[in-house]
């Protein structure tokens, strides 16, 4: 996409995560090191280097930060071509930022909420980046099944991927990382690539042809 439409995403990504608003960079560099290096000593968030979810979290959460704050040497080429926004990142990332939506989100569930029972919802919501980062990135590693035979244990959570973007196709993704559509069998279903063959029609972003490709 171009940079108007790059900026735009950025605004539009920190105004619909809020509270768990994730940096770009950070994240686009993680996940690439991911697949490079998946479920071996330098993946940044194998499920097989912690004993459970929570220190699983907490260890990803570390590897993020060290990224995002520029207190890690990156390997050569893998940042290529990740937008950045340095100015941006000090409005988005800041603890004013997150405490400015956590209040909005209290002061809606004050207006709106038929009972108190239905405060015990708010940690979802100041923390569903995290929340969605750890169904993928654990479970997909260790229940569900397999369209592709791989030296990783990547699965697939049907139907929860609808929930999730289309993302719990996760080992369809780690067997061809280069398609948009993570959708492989007749029933599986990606909703984000619909969203982008939208997005590339009215050419706000460009889908190349190997993205395509089956």
């Amino acid at each position: 996409m171009n940079r108007f439409w790059e900026r735009t995403f950025f605004i539009g990504t920190w105004i619909s995560q809020g509270t768990s608003y994730l940096n770009p960079f950070a994240y686009a560099y993680m996940h690439r090191m991911h697949h490079m290096h998946t479920e071996q000593a330098n993946d940044p968030h194998s499920p097989n280097h912690s004993s459970n979810i929570f220190k699983f979290m907490l260890s990803t959460y570390r590897y993020y930060s060290l990224v995002k704050n520029k207190e890690i040497t990156l390997q050569n080429g893998v940042n290529k071509n990740i937008p950045r926004w340095i100015a941006f990142e000090k409005i988005s990332e800041s603890w004013v930022s997150r405490i400015l939506w956590a209040s909005v989100y209290i002061l809606i569930y004050l207006l709106y909420a038929p009972n108190i029972y239905w405060f015990t919802m708010l940690p979802l919501h100041f923390f569903m980046s995290p929340i969605h980062g750890a169904i993928i990135n654990w479970f997909s590693h260790k229940i569900g099944y397999r369209n592709f035979k791989q030296n990783n244990d990547s699965t697939n959570l049907f139907p929860i991927e609808i929930l999730l973007g289309g993302e719990a196709l996760h080992n369809n993704h780690h067997a061809k990382p280069w398609k948009a559509n993570f959708a492989s069998k007749w029933y599986e279903f990606d909703p984000s690539f619909f969203a982008m063959k939208i997005l590339h029609s009215f050419r706000i972003i460009k889908l190349n042809q190997n993205s395509l490709n089956k």
